[in-house]
């Protein structure tokens, strides 16, 4: 018989003042996200299968929870926001001339069997920006994400920036296969720098591509690393991504958030349909990313309507715990309830009371006293503590 107290391996209950603060950190989130003129938008937690297929360079089939309705489709509990709602824009934003700006809180659902004490089920908060090709709009999500962390109360954190087409052009230029791409985006994702160089010679790759794609797991730091990349090749595409990546750094600094900032050349998504910038957000103390986005300009398209889009989520589950750790342990969301004390025979003065304190937004709970505190109240017949 499977034991009914506790909950399956990777998910969890969350009550009391961590309640209080997931709720509170998710607040802080969102009311960040509306003063940059987003508007929520809310998905189902399960689709068809298809809306998250290979083809939509998302996560793994094999990590997905599937199931099958009375009509026989395949569902999924969603394990990614954004092909959701990249379809919801596509589909009813179709005739929308400004650039469209949505942001969510919802939970997805990846199975990482494969990852002992990762969460199968998490709460994340993020935004999408639709119809703007613009550096100025990949400054302004990266921005976005600065401002979300520090509102939620983070201090020490960095975001990592690096651009998916950066490394796609390499590949195209040693005619990689799928398969190979694949084997050498796990390889630089690792940094396994001996596994690079196997990979290069197995292929016969040489010249200053392969001693570029050998260094690509070293090239992390500031912005003078886009220097050494661009004087190691002449890839139109490539020194195209680094010119962007130049230019991000320069209207980040507008923004005031450059110190925050640091780029990663060898930063590879899991998702495939990042096309141009990708970052991620770190901190002390989690063995996984606070917060992740990047640009994906063809999603849309696959929904019906070619749109570029940017977009980031922060995973609020993966923040609350870094804020846990982090030196300043107080969180500032918890709630603690003032109590109407009541003597018996005074509850409808009690209520009175409670109401009074509700209008100026306390929040209020009744009891009756306890022999105790009827000791030590002689004479009162409501108070409150």
């Amino acid at each position: 018989m499977i034991p009914l107290l506790h909950t399956p391996e990777g998910v969890r209950d969350i009550y009391g003042d961590e309640m209080a603060d997931l709720r509170g950190i998710s607040d802080a989130v969102c009311t960040c996200m509306k003063t940059y003129g987003f508007r929520e938008i809310q998905t189902p937690s399960f689709e068809y299968f298809d809306v998250f297929s290979s083809e939509r360079g998302t996560v793994p089939s094999k990590d997905m929870y599937k199931f099958i309705d009375r009509d026989g489709n395949t569902l999924v509990l969603r394990p990614d926001m954004t092909p959701q709602v990249a379809r919801c824009a596509a589909t009813y934003w179709r005739d929308e001339a400004e650039p469209l700006r949505l942001y969510y809180v919802g939970n997805t659902f990846v199975d990482n069997s494969g990852y002992q004490l990762r969460l199968k089920e998490t709460t994340q908060a993020g935004v999408e920006l639709f119809g703007d090709d613009s550096v100025v709009a990949d400054a302004e999500v990266v921005a976005l994400t600065v401002e979300c962390l520090k509102k939620a109360g983070l201090k020490k954190f960095q975001i990592e920036i690096g651009n998916a087409g950066f490394f796609r052009a390499l590949a195209n230029e040693c005619q990689l296969s799928a398969d190979d791409e694949e084997e050498l985006r796990r390889r630089i994702k690792s940094k396994n720098l001996f596994g690079v160089s196997d990979f290069l010679t197995e292929r016969k790759i040489s010249g200053k591509t392969a001693e570029l794609l050998l260094s690509i797991p070293e090239l992390f730091g500031s912005e003078e690393i886009l220097d050494r990349a661009a004087s190691m090749t002449e890839n139109e595409a490539a020194l195209a991504s680094l010119d962007r990546l130049r230019e991000l750094s320069k209207c980040l600094k507008l923004y005031g958030v450059d110190r925050y900032v640091s780029f990663d050349l060898g930063m590879l998504s899991k998702y495939r349909y990042y096309t141009g910038i990708i970052f991620r957000a770190i901190t002390y103390g989690t063995g996984e990313a606070l917060a992740s986005g990047g640009r994906y300009d063809s999603l849309a398209e696959q929904f019906g309507r070619p749109m570029p889009a940017i977009g980031m989520s922060i995973t609020l589950d993966t923040l609350l715990a870094a804020l846990q750790r982090a030196d300043d342990k107080q969180l500032p969301f918890k709630v603690h309830p003032t109590c109407v004390v009541y003597r018996e025979g005074a509850y409808a003065e009690a209520i009175k009371r409670a109401n009074e304190l509700r209008k100026e937004e306390d929040c209020v709970c009744l009891r009756k006293a306890t022999a105790e505190e009827l000791a030590k109240h002689d004479g009162e017949d409501v108070w409150s503590i």
